[in-house]
């Protein structure tokens, strides 16, 4: 079995995509919380940002797992779930 490595994906529902590439921590699991800690801080007023820290055996792996955040299916997704607690008028 792989030794879990870490990312964080940042994703800007407005603008429907990774505002930068994975951040790779690889097997640093305290640098990639602090890392996440300190994006979630940056980005607390921000209803359009998703901070995602997740942890597996590749950025492979990771980008099936996650395919929403990399084929922009997530900004999608996103925009249906407000419509859908929008009222009907």
């Amino acid at each position: 079995m792989a030794a879990i490595q870490h990312f964080i994906l940042v994703f800007d529902h407005a603008k429907g995509h990774l505002i930068c590439d994975p951040l790779d921590f690889g097997h640093d699991s305290k640098s990639a919380v602090a890392r996440y800690s300190a994006l979630e801080h940056e980005y607390r007023e921000s209803t359009n940002m998703d901070i995602v820290l997740v942890g597996s055996d590749s950025l492979e792996t990771v980008k099936v797992t996650h395919a929403n955040y990399f084929d922009g299916t997530a900004a999608f997704s996103k925009y249906l779930r407000k419509m859908e607690l929008q009222p009907s008028q």
